[in-house]
């Protein structure tokens, strides 16, 4: 009896010895101000790197392989000043740290994204910076990524030298990307700040708990009404950048007793010009999100965004025009009644919707279950001269050059004739074309010009499910299923038919041919559709695995994915030069097959040092842009086309401490069997298959078979000095280079060959370097953050190795070939040599500063932030292009040599000094 007492009495103890010996940190987060709870804030212990969120009543929890000593508890969540808690731990006992407190972030609330980089920029398709993919780093903790964000941007830089369609841009799971590009359309969700800040970034090829990614890695906008706190804020801004003025109002209930929770922002942004001339800005933004909780298990979201904006384009130029009017010279405006008027505006209006459910199947497993619709257009205006001379001031004819160029002599007098109307107007002169259709109308002739624009009308369903679940204490698995669906109207459509009122002949004036030729020389008025019309539909399945293996000293994840996108053509008008199904009618559908596959583990030397290692192999289907050589005029796809396949590694050597923060990462990309489809006027062009034995033709160039190579070193540090001074440097140095030589070839309705294309073999792009920014950058700053909530901080920022965009047509063989074929009789490789260097852009520097002040009065905040661009007013060019005009060996000499170049490389430069100045009140 005493004996079974004895073991009865010892398992006792030793229950709750064991009990008792459980290693825990637990805690809770509450607001600073109101001391309410917050909840899905960020618990990191810094040495292992082992995550947690804080729940609905803003608690956390620590439990499994919880290290022993003296650590730090990072605590983090967008909007508020992370804190760092420093701990002890001993084995067998519970650290509890309740009511720790976060603050709202000064500058944060700043809105840095938004004053660095406007969300035009980032899609604008008549800027250098068409493809910046800042807007995927913006909230990123990583030091370098957050420079290349905020001051790397305004120089079009991108990371790692790659396009935005190889990072992923997701709401609430559900991912933007365009089908057409492959891009996200930043301006779809502009002006909304305050409510897609919520962001979870994974950078590069780490593991998402959304989607399989690509190589620049996936951003998730998190819109759920819950996650907001509870009050409002209102914003006014000005600016010289791309807007003037905007303001904004956002507020959110919190969740409530009642289990529903609710978040609304209205914005509006506007300006008649922004830095560049007659750069109008018209944008309004609504958002609004309910979320309804059911339980301790379901939740059911419903978002809607709506930004409708307009806004004018400006044009690139050449350096002779820039040499007359300046750097914010726009050729595509001119007065009328008084008023600058832009014939080339940008309107996009779709909305998006989106039911979200969310299931905590248990503790460890969720699934979430989402579907989206997206509807609306994309509109670019431009003017249409059929039946009268390019009404372009910047046009080559009404310049200095053209004179200088004469092939009689320079006639100096026309040159300084044109120089003078060029400084007194150099633009667009409305009331002549005006008064050109007036006087068609009077002999009842259609109308010489025409205002359309190209329309780009889609409705886009997406539906996904999302399953994360804690497998055990060590492995987590992801995965998810999607379906996209995808109608895309695409059609010109007259939109002002400028004072004629015959209406527009909706024939080719060039080449004479029909553009809808079942209803021949049909004369349009405003509204109807001109040029073009067809439907593109594209069906992409899509799925992926991925285990997450968490230890002490080693993570490491796998990850799979499998993807089938299918593409097809519907002429709905039947072109001329390419009858019957050639061109009109439902086209080939065509098929591809994505897989990839990634790994990657993070090796934890000791809390201070880790090596984090990640590669990748991705084949993908090439958009809908790439894919048709000229969905316009009729079915045909790019020869021998196939998915594109891209490999990526990097390695990152980090560094951590309370004091310094450092990583140094290598990596290597390469992209193979990539194709891009240009469009542009040709002169001296070779061949036998162009209409009346021409030498010029409006081409669309096709490069097929395309490899690039990446390779590069990333650098990021910063260091808190003092408890008030944190110094901070980035450094990126690349070599982004063409790795083949591609094939191309041009399609043209002047082309007479039956499939209205022309081989001109291998363009001789290797070891050419790819344009797209700067392949070098760095930058050296400080940040001032005073305890008493004001803060000042200056950077430095160098810039090199930027290159100009090629002619590819120039290095095939039509460049040594005359119009019959034969080779140039006076061809000099010595001269052609350097007639095709590379122009590499100058060097330059830009200094930026930033600055704000907030004041806490009662329960709330009132602050102001205001920042200078460029401060010393540096002229510098972003990007540029080599025209297609001289496409051949005499044509281009010839041009050269003379005293100004007719057709010199068209450029596009950066903003000069230039402020973004923001106030706020918070509630």
């Amino acid at each position: 009896m005493k004996k079974s007492l004895l073991i009865f009495l010892f398992g006792i103890v030793s229950i709750f010895t064991t009990y008792a010996q459980q290693t825990t940190i637990k805690g809770s987060v509450k607001q600073a101000v109101t001391y309410e709870p917050i909840p899905d804030v960020t618990i990191t212990i810094e040495e292992t790197n082992q995550t947690t969120k804080t729940n609905a009543l803003g608690e956390f929890k620590f439990s499994n392989n919880v290290p022993l000593g003296e650590q730090v508890l990072k605590i983090f969540k967008d909007g508020y000043a992370v804190k760092r808690y420093p701990i002890i731990v001993n084995e067998g006992q519970t650290v509890n740290i309740m009511d720790m407190t976060l603050e709202f972030d000064v500058k944060s609330s700043a809105d840095l994204f938004t004053i660095t980089l406007s969300d035009d920029e980032l899609n604008d398709d008549t800027s250098g910076g068409s493809d910046n993919i800042s807007g995927l780093l913006s909230s990123s903790l990583d030091v370098f990524q957050r420079t290349a964000a905020f001051e790397f941007s305004s120089s079009f830089f991108r990371v790692r030298g790659l396009d935005s369609e190889n990072g992923s841009v997701l709401i609430n799971g559900i991912e933007m990307n365009k089908v057409y590009d492959g891009r996200p359309q930043w301006s779809n969700w502009g002006g909304l700040n305050d409510v897609v800040r919520n962001q979870e970034l994974t950078s590069g090829l780490t593991p998402s708990a959304y989607n399989f990614g690509g190589v620049l890695g996936t951003t998730n906008m998190n819109t759920r009404a819950s996650i907001f706190r509870e009050g409002g804020q209102v914003t006014y801004s000005s600016s010289n950048r791309s807007y003037t003025n905007r303001a904004m109002f956002s507020y959110a209930t919190g969740l409530m007793k009642d289990g529903w929770s609710m978040a609304f922002m209205l914005s509006r942004r506007w300006g008649n010009e922004g830095y560049q001339d007659a750069t109008f800005y018209d944008s309004n933004s609504f958002f609004a999100s309910l979320e309804k909780k059911f339980g301790k298990k379901h939740s059911l979201n419903f978002t809607s965004i709506y930004s409708p904006n307009r806004r004018g384009k400006s044009s690139s130029n050449t350096q002779e025009v820039y040499d007359l009017k300046g750097i914010k010279y726009n050729e595509y405006w001119g007065w009328q009644d008084g008023d600058k008027r832009n014939s080339r505006v940008k309107e996009v209006e779709e909305p998006i919707l989106m039911l979200n459910h969310y299931w905590d199947i248990s503790s460890k497993t969720s699934l979430n279950t989402n579907i989206g619709y997206q509807f609306g257009k994309i509109g670019n205006s431009r003017l249409d001269y059929s039946g009268g001379g390019n009404p372009s001031p910047a046009y080559y004819q009404n310049l200095p050059s053209y004179f200088l160029a004469d092939s009689n002599g320079p006639d100096y007098a026309g040159a300084y004739q044109a120089e003078q109307n060029f400084l007194n107007d150099g633009q667009i002169g409305w009331d002549r074309i005006y008064d050109a259709n007036i006087t068609n109308n009077i002999n009842g002739i259609t109308a010489a010009y025409a205002l359309y624009e190209d329309r780009s009308d889609d409705k886009q369903w997406t539906f996904n499910t999302i399953l994360n679940s804690e497998l055990n204490d060590n492995i987590i698995l992801n995965a998810s299923v999607n379906y996209k669906k995808l109608n895309s109207e695409n059609f010109g459509e007259i939109i002002d038919v400028l004072g004629s009122n015959v209406g527009v002949l909706n024939v080719d004036s060039f080449d004479n041919y029909q553009y809808d030729s079942q209803n021949p020389d049909r004369v349009l008025s405003k509204g109807d559709k001109y040029r073009y019309n067809y439907n593109l539909y594209a069906n992409i399945v899509s799925g992926y695995a991925q285990a997450q293996f968490k230890y002490n000293k080693i993570d490491f994840y796998l990850s799979g994915s499998l993807t089938n996108t299918q593409y097809q053509r519907e002429g709905l008008w039947e072109h001329s030069r390419f009858p019957g199904d050639l061109s009109y009618g439902k086209g080939k559908e065509l098929t591809f097959t994505g897989v990839g596959g990634k790994a990657g583990f993070t090796y934890k030397i000791t809390g201070k040092h880790l090596i984090d290692v990640n590669a990748g192999y991705i084949t993908r289907a090439p958009s809908l842009r790439n894919t048709y050589s000229n969905s316009r005029e009729n079915q045909s796809f790019v020869k021998n086309i196939s998915e594109e396949k891209v490999s990526a590694i990097d390695a990152s050597y980090i560094f951590r401490s309370t004091l310094v923060k450092a990583k140094l990462t290598g990596y290597y990309s390469k992209v193979e069997d990539a194709n891009e489809v240009g469009f542009y006027y040709a002169d001296g062009l070779s061949g036998d298959d162009i209409a009346d034995n021409d030498t010029s033709a409006f081409v669309q160039e096709v490069l097929q078979g395309i490899n690039k190579k990446n390779i590069g070193a990333e650098l990021g540090i910063e260091a808190q000095v003092t408890p008030t001074i944190k110094l901070k440097g980035a450094a990126s140095v690349g070599q982004f280079t063409y790795d083949n030589n591609p094939d191309l070839y041009l399609t043209s309705s002047s082309f007479t060959s039956q499939n209205g294309s022309i081989s001109y073999g291998k363009a001789n792009l290797k070891d050419y370097k790819i344009a797209g920014g700067p392949q070098r950058a760095y930058s050296v700053g400080f940040e001032y953050r005073d305890p008493d909530y004001w803060w000042f901080a200056a950077t430095a920022n160098f810039f090199s190795n930027a290159y100009l965009d090629m002619n590819a047509l120039t290095r095939t063989k039509n460049f040594y070939l005359d119009a019959d074929g034969l080779p140039f009789n006076d061809y000099d490789e010595t001269i052609a040599k350097d007639l095709l260097k590379q122009e590499k852009f100058d060097d330059y520097m830009v200094v930026n500063l930033v600055g704000g002040k907030s004041w806490k009065i009662g329960d709330k905040y009132v602050g102001f932030i205001a920042s200078i661009g460029n401060l010393f007013d540096k002229e510098y060019k972003t990007g540029g292009y080599e025209q297609g005009r001289n496409a051949n060996y005499r044509e281009l000499l010839q041009d050269v040599n003379s005293p100004i170049r007719r057709f010199g490389s068209k450029y596009w430069y950066g903003r000069g000094a230039n402020y973004f100045v923001n106030v706020y009140l918070r509630f």
